[in-house]
């Protein structure tokens, strides 16, 4: 099954490996406002925002970096020391994230990274790196969440601080270019049922491909850390049902997924793709099932662009 061509966010799918370069471009003008060596910071964002921080959280600290958590913005723990605090916000207008913003004024410093810098997210923050050529205009959000996270990553490279085995940022970049090109496997398309699963930094990608399929698609989607799997979910599996493992696989774990009648995706080999391109497989896969299931993915059901409260309106 192709992708169609005709909705914004087949179009903003696309363009990631552009974006994910001007990301990458930018580390240069902004490294000072992001976390240095050896500070103890904290992650936040809601939706796809707070997975991204799940992904990047994962990735400092083990690059030796320094303890670095996430957080739903709903969530922080306020009270609790940190040396910096980041806030991901795609529209620069989210509740949770504004009012957690100036709950923080004046105790840490604080960075929020956005696509909006008409919103009030810039005199909320103390400093704010503005990713305005990844802004989108469709509801679900693709290249802003992966092409922030390449900037953190790219940031995190020029540290020297990728941890071993994390391919450098370019070779992301190419992976990108395949993955928006590459054919969708038939049986994904024919699914009835997804779980994605991830480990260490790659478990928000797996949140993140469930929400996208949830969000756009209405599917049926579960994700676990890959090592829990086994405790439990993988009673689901079975046929027409697919376990999609970004990063490289556990041991036996395959095996055990196709006993169960089961598909078994995305695993990285040697040679594979980087995890985050694989996540523009999974977003491409969610256009293609709400194309199937006639829904339009530029206008998902019960969702808006940016969840403002009651009280910020």
């Amino acid at each position: 099954m192709a992708d169609s061509t005709e909705c914004r966010t087949t179009t903003e799918i696309a363009s990631q490996p552009h974006t994910w370069r001007r990301a990458a471009a930018l580390v240069a003008q902004v490294r000072d406002v992001l976390p240095r060596d050896g500070e103890r910071v904290a992650v936040v964002g809601c939706g796809t925002s707070w997975f991204m921080a799940m992904a990047y959280a994962r990735l400092r600290e083990a690059g030796g970096q320094g303890e670095t958590d996430a957080f739903a913005a709903s969530e922080f723990p306020v009270g609790r020391r940190y040396d910096r605090v980041l806030a991901i916000t795609r529209s620069g207008t989210t509740s949770e994230v504004l009012d957690l913003l100036s709950r923080l004024g004046g105790t840490v410093p604080t960075v929020a990274l956005t696509a909006d810098p008409r919103t009030p997210v810039m005199k909320a923050a103390d400093s704010v790196v503005v990713l305005d050529f990844a802004d989108e205009e469709s509801v679900v959000q693709t290249r802003f969440a992966t092409s922030v996270l390449a900037l953190l990553r790219g940031h995190l490279e020029s540290a020297g601080a990728l941890p071993a085995g994390t391919r450098p940022l370019s070779r992301a970049v190419q992976d990108a270019e395949r993955a928006v090109a590459a054919p969708l496997d038939p049986r994904l398309c024919d699914a009835e049922q997804f779980t994605f699963l991830g480990a260490g930094w790659t478990y928000g990608l797996a949140l993140e491909a469930g929400l996208k399929m949830r969000e756009a698609a209405g599917a049926w989607t579960e994700a676990y850390p890959a090592m829990e799997y086994r405790h439990g979910p993988i009673s689901i599996a079975a046929p027409g049902r697919v376990t999609w493992m970004f990063g490289t696989a556990p041991q036996g774990l395959a095996d055990e997924v196709a006993r169960a009648g089961g598909t078994f995706a995305g695993a990285e080999t040697a040679g594979g793709s980087d995890p985050m391109a694989d996540l523009i497989l999974a977003q491409r896969l969610a256009v293609a099932l709400a194309r199937t299931r006639g829904l339009d993915p530029d206008r998902p059901r019960n969702l808006t662009r940016s969840v403002i409260l009651d009280s910020h309106a």
